[in-house]
């Protein structure tokens, strides 16, 4: 059984049945198979079960898992302690050293501590093939991880949701934007991030909602 918070195979249930959901799961096998495939196979649901259901208080938006080797586990922008910390990651860091400056960074760019606070790291596809970005698109892994947005938004109280990028921002469709605090700028990516990235203070943004809600902040 695919290792996944309780609450999320409750609340995904009936997507786990939708026809689309098992053509897909059939073809991911296929590809498991027969070609390298990141994350391994018991990790491609680690953001769900890092942070279950009732915890998420943070949405961050990727595209596609990293697909270099160790690299990918199952967290958006999120890679193996040991693993070099990829550009992207490096300049979330950058900014989140700019905006909070008294947060303690640390050397790796495993991101479960971000999980384990209610945060979910979420990318629009879970699998993609080595040395093959987008590899996984248009198969229906979009269509799962939507209905994942639109649960969190109908399911959840005040929850941050943090798109970066044209990609991730066509996803705000999907949430009830008067309920939900959404935090857009470009992607982080250092071909984007100097148009807006930089500066754009995502991460106390966040924490100043949540604690406007009641809510605990998150320990960047």
């Amino acid at each position: 059984m695919v290792k996944i918070a309780e609450s999320w195979r409750a609340v995904l249930a009936t997507e786990f049945e939708k026809p689309y959901f098992q053509k897909l799961t059939a073809w991911v096998r296929g590809e498991y198979a027969t070609a390298a495939v990141y994350p391994p196979g018991g990790q491609i649901f680690h953001a769900f079960d890092a942070c279950p259901f009732e915890q998420v208080r943070v949405v961050i938006l990727g595209q596609d898992p990293y697909h270099g080797r160790n690299q990918a586990h199952g967290l958006a922008f999120s890679v193996n302690e040991g693993i070099t910390v990829p550009p992207s990651l490096q300049n979330i860091f950058k900014e989140l050293r700019a905006d909070l400056p008294d947060t303690l960074i640390p050397a790796h760019g495993n991101l479960d501590r971000w999980a384990s606070q209610g945060v979910l790291l979420l990318n629009a596809t879970l699998t993609v093939r080595a040395a093959t970005p987008g590899s996984h698109q248009k198969k229906g892994w979009e269509e799962f991880t939507d209905e994942v947005i639109r649960q969190v938004s109908a399911g959840r109280p005040h929850v941050v949701f943090i798109l970066w990028g044209a990609y991730a921002q066509k996803k705000v469709e999907l949430i009830d934007a008067s309920k939900h605090l959404v935090i857009t700028a470009a992607h982080p990516s250092p071909y984007s991030a100097d148009r807006g990235f930089f500066g754009s203070k995502p991460f106390s943004k966040a924490n100043e909602w949540l604690t406007s809600q009641g809510e605990t902040p998150i320990q960047w």
